[in-house]
């Protein structure tokens, strides 16, 4: 297996962090001031140099050489179709599979493109452009990020295994990340379940869990977890042997 640059990995690491910031600030700032389209705005525009900062990064490091830039580009392309199936409408979403098996093979920052870049596309294509894309965007972004982390394992059993498992933690976790930047906005004021700044970490996260349950947000998350899973145990063996092909005649080891 070739051993990931440091540059790689750090460009990873801090992509990741910014990308969780992001979504904590309701924890982290102590104001009641933020406005969502403001907010919105200010991630798209950190968002966008950021994925060509790592796309050079991968690019310039052998992480990504042309040849899997070419299959960047067409995976993406064809997540985006996919995810217009689903949308989440109902819980169901389709995006998910794809980036979480791309990544698998080809690693954190091919996933992390992947994730962010199809979400883009598909919101152009007809999935809904709104505050809510950039959002969208880096979540998935992160999900590609730890489904390029996940150990490789060689039986296809222990990988459909490994895959699946990601897919229901990831599920929840991008559903948690999604309710959490809007959940100032959208909770109202004086509740049990609403944002409080300044109440301490601790308080949120208790008034956060409870929004979660009141709205509904974990049934929504059990049902993209679901589809997930089930389009990965279909996808997976497949797409698996075809990727892993590829990425070996280009040179690349996951």
């Amino acid at each position: 297996m070739n051993k990931q640059p440091l540059l790689s990995k750090v460009s990873i690491a801090v992509a990741a962090l910014a990308s969780i910031l992001m979504f904590a600030w309701p924890l982290l700032i102590a104001t009641d001031s933020q406005n969502e389209n403001l907010l919105a705005q200010a991630v798209f525009m950190a968002l966008m140099p950021l994925i060509i900062a790592i796309v050079l990064v991968e690019f310039s490091t052998g992480e990504i050489g042309s040849r899997q830039l070419a299959i960047l580009g067409v995976m993406t392309a064809i997540n985006a179709v996919i995810r217009l199936l689903g949308a989440g409408t109902a819980g169901i979403e389709t995006a998910f599979f794809l980036i979480i098996i791309g990544a698998y093979i080809f690693r954190s920052g091919f996933g992390f493109i992947l994730g962010s870049a199809s979400i883009l596309v598909s919101a152009l294509l007809g999935a809904g452009v709104g505050p809510w894309l950039p959002f969208q965007m880096m979540a998935a972004g992160l999900v590609g990020i730890g489904a390029g982390a996940l150990p490789r394992f060689k039986g296809k059993f222990a990988q459909l295994l490994t895959l699946c498992v990601y897919a229901v933690l990831a599920s929840f976790v991008y559903g948690a990340l999604m309710t959490l930047w809007n959940w100032p906005f959208l909770a109202g004021a004086d509740s049990s379940v609403s944002y409080e700044a300044g109440a301490g970490l601790g308080a949120n996260l208790l008034r956060f869990l409870n929004y979660e349950i009141a709205t509904g947000g974990l049934l929504w998350d059990a049902g993209r977890a679901i589809t997930t899973c089930a389009l990965i145990l279909i996808a997976a063996p497949a797409l698996l042997t075809s990727l892993r092909r590829a990425a070996n005649r280009g040179g690349f080891e996951g």
